[in-house]
């Protein structure tokens, strides 16, 4: 299937969504999510992904639910989870290496009515790859890469998700340049762009090929680090 493009019913279905966020609802619309999203997501993944191996030929990708897709179904059972049933958020991932795909440093993007999220990196670490990551940008050196990486890609006008530390973590210290690096829960860096965009298939394809290119860097560093994580 030929991907041109996201229906103009697509983000108003998903308005529907958040306003009749129920199970009973969802099923009785089945059909309009397989056409409006679950067809066209399927084209997407294959067309970008096709495109970002001419970044990253290792890049892995599928067109199937939890691999480059998610799961319509949210899991309400985790402990502090949002307990709407259905997500009114479409996300995708593309991801580089053998670890889990939201624990490898990836391409990410999601829609919602409300924006067009562009991502690349590891957006939350757990702790083997918080390790590792610590463990790299104690090196003096490697902070300074990160740092610049960072500051080319922030001079492009795109942002760095927030730290989610308040202390420095053990060995480092205020003396350290770049010593704020330590303080991050994830390390990916984000553009927000409007939603309607996912509309003009072109249009979109190559507008994210842009972005993922100009992050590139960032992608290839976390991947680096990726490489540095232990068996558990």
């Amino acid at each position: 299937m030929e991907f041109t493009g996201f229906s103009k019913k697509t983000l108003p279905f998903l308005e529907a969504i958040r306003k009749n966020n129920n199970k009973e609802w969802f099923e009785a619309h089945k059909s309009e999510y397989t056409e409006l999203i679950l067809n066209p997501s399927r084209a997407f993944v294959e067309e970008m992904g096709e495109h970002l191996m001419a970044l990253e030929p290792t890049i892995n990708y599928a067109p199937k639910i939890n691999q480059s897709l998610f799961r319509i179904y949210r899991d309400t059972r985790r402990m502090g989870a949002n307990k709407l049933p259905i997500k009114h958020r479409i996300g995708f991932i593309f991801w580089q290496g053998n670890a889990k795909r939201l624990q490898s440093s990836a391409f990410y993007m999601h829609f919602s009515p409300d924006e067009l999220l562009i991502a690349v990196g590891v957006r939350w670490f757990e702790k083997p790859m918080l390790d590792a990551y610590r463990e790299c940008i104690k090196d003096d050196a490697n902070r300074a890469k990160l740092a610049g990486i960072l500051e080319n890609i922030t001079a492009k006008g795109y942002k760095v998700i927030e730290q989610g530390y308040k202390r420095y973590p053990r060995g480092f210290n205020a003396e350290m340049d770049n010593v704020e690096l330590s303080l991050y829960k994830g390390m990916a860096t984000t553009a927000i762009l409007d939603p309607h965009l996912i509309e003009d298939g072109e249009n979109l394809i190559d507008t994210l090929y842009n972005i993922y290119e100009d992050m590139l860097p960032l992608q290839q560093f976390m991947y680096e680090v990726s490489l540095r994580v232990k068996d558990e």
